[in-house]
């Protein structure tokens, strides 16, 4: 398995951020843990990243993101509707300590990104533990993030993304496993996810769904980690 160190996030730019049980346990146990864990990442990624794909898997999770831009960011530290400052509670005192009117050299700035992460890998240890009478850490540290650096990159880690119960063995095609954005992107509804962006850059759907049925698991698994 390929082995990436923590790299720095940085607004506006993409990233693979995956990672997985501490142990042998499983970090989702049944169905309501998978919904408890979007709920929570709706609270805490949402406001700094757009998502592109995910997966939820028993034991590990992947997600394809893009930390959203300098303003954006702003914005949202602005922003006190809806709740959303719970949950960026460092971006909001960091700044008010900063004489800075944007983000851009913001020394911490990549702490308090990686922290929201943390924040949501924590959160729900704490309400897992306390659900199933457990202690200690559920997630490996530190979480495992990988620059994108192409659009093929983009595309086949996207692809793999949705593919990967397929390459554990879960099941036989893509559409049978509930707990990723793969039902997003085939379903006309509202959704968070960027699928339109995905879509443009893979010239249609069509396209889009060759991707998934060309991508080579074997050759990917390795760069793709877990």
């Amino acid at each position: 398995m390929a082995h990436y160190p923590p790299v720095p996030l940085k607004p506006g730019k993409t990233y693979h951020i995956w990672t997985h049980a501490n142990g042998s346990e499983n970090i989702f146990r049944e169905k309501k843990n998978y919904g408890f864990f979007l709920d929570k990442y709706r609270r805490h990624i949402v406001p700094v990243a757009d998502t592109f794909a995910y997966c939820l898997m028993p034991n590990h999770l992947h997600l394809l993101v893009r930390i959203k831009a300098n303003e954006e960011l702003m914005e949202v530290v602005a922003d006190k509707k809806g709740g959303s400052m719970t949950n960026l509670q460092g971006f909001e005192n960091q700044l008010r300590s900063s004489s800075s009117t944007d983000l851009t050299g913001f020394k911490n700035l990549s702490g308090l990104l990686s922290k929201q992460f943390s924040n949501l890998f924590n959160s729900y240890t704490k309400a897992f533990n306390k659900q199933y009478g457990r202690s200690g850490s559920l997630y490996a540290r530190p979480f495992k993030r990988n620059p994108i650096t192409s659009r093929t990159y983009f595309l086949n880690l996207l692809a793999y993304i949705h593919l990967n119960p397929v390459h554990h063995g879960f099941v036989e095609q893509a559409h049978d496993w509930p707990h990723s954005s793969w039902h997003a992107y085939r379903l006309d509804k509202h959704t968070e996810l960027r699928k339109d962006e995905v879509i443009q850059l893979t010239s249609g759907m069509e396209s889009f769904l060759k991707l998934h049925q060309d991508l080579d698991l074997a050759q990917f698994a390795d760069l793709f980690a877990s």
